[in-house]
């Protein structure tokens, strides 16, 4: 497989953040990155929206962000392109977006959280995986997972 690389959205591939495309069944559990870069923009002192790319080429989008009153970071709204799934691209964005958190971007705390859906099977087992687990929080119809860096 080549190597996943996450690339800050800017100018030269928000456009291709924008045209990825999910499973008709998937689209009730990601927001789409319009919405997503959207927030990023509000948030900008302490989210950073990220393009996942393969070879140069855009194939997923994923964001994080630091609440500054619960000191944990999250991370939103990962999808890969319909096109681009089920090669292990996600866990290599998801595993990338840990590795930047370590580096501290917005504040001193190793508590990783997302939120997700009970129905998205893939995506519960890909963060059982990665070492999250439930934390008893729901927001809507999702559930909330945490993990340490350690």
């Amino acid at each position: 497989m080549d190597r996943i690389t996450l690339q800050k959205v800017d100018e030269s591939n928000f456009i291709d953040c924008f045209s990825l495309k999910l499973d008709a069944q998937q689209e009730k559990f990601v927001s789409h990155p319009i919405r997503s870069l959207a927030q990023a923009y509000v948030y900008y002192k302490q989210c950073t929206p990220f393009a996942v790319c393969r070879a140069g080429q855009v194939v997923g989008y994923l964001m994080v962000i630091y609440d500054y009153d619960e000191e944990a970071y999250f991370i939103w709204h990962l999808m890969i392109d319909v096109q681009h799934q089920g090669r292990g691209y996600g866990r290599a964005a998801m595993e990338s977006a840990l590795a930047y958190i370590r580096t501290k971007p917005f504040g001193d705390s190793d508590t990783v959280r997302l939120t997700v859906s009970p129905e998205n099977s893939a995506a519960c087992h890909l963060y059982r995986t990665l070492r999250f687990a439930a934390t008893g929080r729901v927001d809507e119809d999702e559930i909330e997972l945490e993990r340490t860096l350690a």
